[in-house]
C-alpha cells in the first residue's frame, strides 16, 4: 500500500550563512524525516569549521547524511554523488514519503532533482594545457579566459574552484561554445519522486552581515589552526575554497592575518552573490523570507503535498 504512495523531496536552497541547516531541522523533526546534505563542502571529515559543518547538537536533532562521510584525499565527483543520493533517496522512503534534501551547492542539488547535463567529450590535452598554465601563471588568469569566452558562466559558476573553472573552459575551447550553453539541455533523467523546492532569502546587506558574522564567529573557534593543520595538503582539489586558501596565503606570508580573514569574508560575499544567481533562474523554487515564521513555511509545504 506504501508503494503506492507519493514520495517527496523537499529541497531546501539559498546562499550560504541563510539558515538553510535550522530551517531542515526543523522540517525534519515535523515530517519526521532524515536530511540529505548536498553541500560539497561539508563532505570531508578534515574541514569542520571552515565549511560550517552542523553541530553535534543540530546533528543529534536530526539524522543527516553525507556529512564528514569523505576524506580530503578521497576522488569523489558530482557524479558519484547525484548516485549515492538517489540511492539514499530510494532507501529512506521505504520508511518515510519525505526526505529533505538540504545545500547551497547549487550544482548538486540540481544534479539530485534534475540529473547532470551532457558534455561532449574533448581533447584530453586541453585540459593538460590548461592545469600548466594554472601552475604557471596563477587562477587569475583562468578567470579572465573564462569570462572572454563565457561571461555567462564567469557570473554563475564557482571561478575560486579550479577544478569547475577548468572544466568550463575546456569546453569552451573544444566545442568552440560556450559551457553556459550546454546547461540544462536534453536531460533524461526520470526521478521517481515529487521534488519540492523552498528557498531561504533576504536584501543583500543582511546576507553579508550574516556572512561576515558567521567568519568572525569561524575565527574565533580555530578556524586559522584547522587551516594550519591542513595547510600541507593545500594543492588537493577539496583546499581550493574559500576560508582555507586565503589563511594560506596568510601561512606563506603573501598575507596578513587581517588581510586573510577581510578575504574570506570578500571571497564568501562573492560566492554567495553567485548562488544567488545561479538559485534566482529556477522559476521552481517558491522563496520565503530568511526570517519568516517556520510555521508558515510547514504551511506552505503541507498545502503542496495534500494537492
Amino acid at each position: 500500500m506504501n508503494e503506492l504512495r507519493q514520495k517527496y523531496v523537499i529541497a531546501i536552497v539559498g546562499t550560504t550563512a541563510i539558515g538553510k541547516t535550522a530551517l531542515g531541522i526543523t522540517l525534519a523533526r515535523f515530517f519526521k524525516s532524515e536530511i540529505i546534505s548536498a553541500d560539497s563542502r561539508q563532505f570531508f571529515k578534515e574541514m569542520t569549521i571552515g565549511t560550517a559543518v552542523p553541530t553535534d547538537e543540530e546533528l543529534s536533532l536530526a539524522k543527516h547524511h553525507f556529512i564528514q562521510n569523505l576524506s580530503i584525499f578521497d576522488t569523489y565527483s558530482v557524479g558519484d554523488f547525484e548516485k549515492d543520493t538517489l540511492k539514499k533517496i530510494k532507501e529512506l522512503h521505504k520508511t518515510n514519503d519525505i526526505v529533505i534534501l538540504l545545500g547551497g551547492s547549487g550544482l548538486y542539488v540540481d544534479a539530485v532533482l534534475k540529473g547532470l547535463d551532457y558534455f561532449p567529450k574533448v581533447d584530453v590535452k586541453i585540459r593538460e594545457k590548461l592545469k600548466i598554465e594554472l601552475e604557471n601563471n596563477g587562477i587569475k588568469n583562468l578567470q579572465e579566459q573564462l569570462k572572454e569566452l563565457d561571461n555567462k558562466s564567469y557570473n554563475e559558476i564557482e571561478i575560486s574552484n579550479p577544478q569547475r573553472l577548468i572544466r568550463a573552459l575546456e569546453i569552451c575551447i573544444g566545442t568552440g561554445k560556450t559551457y553556459s550553453s550546454f546547461l540544462n539541455k536534453d536531460k533524461k533523467a526520470t526521478r521517481k519522486f515529487t521534488v519540492l523546492k523552498v528557498g531561504l532569502t533576504a536584501e543583500r546587506q543582511i546576507i553579508y552581515n550574516r556572512i561576515n558574522k558567521r567568519v568572525d564567529i569561524m575565527v574565533e573557534e580555530g578556524l586559522v589552526a584547522e587551516a594550519k593543520e591542513l595547510h600541507k595538503h593545500k594543492k588537493l582539489n577539496a583546499l581550493q575554497t574559500v576560508g582555507y586558501r586565503e589563511l594560506f596565503s596568510y601561512f606563506e606570508k603573501i598575507f596578513t592575518l587581517e588581510f586573510a580573514i577581510a578575504e574570506i569574508k570578500k571571497n564568501t560575499r562573492r560566492f554567495a552573490k553567485r548562488q544567488v544567481t545561479w538559485f534566482k533562474r529556477d522559476k521552481d523554487i517558491k522563496w520565503f523570507e530568511y526570517d519568516e515564521k517556520q510555521k508558515n513555511i510547514i504551511k506552505y509545504i503541507k498545502s503542496q503535498i495534500q494537492k
